[in-house]
């Protein structure tokens, strides 16, 4: 009989308990989520002047871009120029630390790319940029 009882102690002092483990992965899965930034992107690429005064731009959520022919895409989506604003109020309120960088085409027309700089301040974004290349 004592022989059957030391194996069934040695049995269950060999088990592993992985419940702290398991916590701690979901924490720092948890943190990781919370303290991502996304990124949305425009959608489509665009031929971007060049600009040799072109600095790098940090917390930006909202990329609007600005094709050829004048059409303005937002999230992979193309927008109207009257419903821009109400996307971008939507986008910078999910975070509203980011900033708005507009990629207009070389040859898109100035009347459309000042429309969406026009519409991002009337969102409340004061924080808008005009996405160049480098030199």
């Amino acid at each position: 009989m004592r022989r059957m009882r030391r194996a069934g102690a040695e049995e269950n002092a060999s088990e592993i308990d992985l419940t702290p483990m398991l916590d701690v992965v979901f924490i720092m899965l948890i943190f990781f989520i919370v303290t991502a930034s996304f990124i949305k992107e425009a959608g489509i690429e665009v031929n971007r002047p060049e600009a040799s005064t072109a600095t790098k731009k940090e917390n930006v959520n909202i990329l609007v871009a600005v094709n050829a022919t004048n059409e303005i895409w937002i999230d992979k989506r193309r927008v109207d120029k009257r419903s821009v604003r109400s996307v971008i109020e939507r986008m910078h309120a999910e975070n509203p630390k980011g900033a708005v960088v507009v990629q207009a085409d070389k040859a898109s027309n100035t009347e459309t790319v000042t429309a969406v700089i026009d519409a991002a301040r009337a969102a409340g974004v004061y924080d808008v940029s005009l996405a160049t290349e480098d030199d």
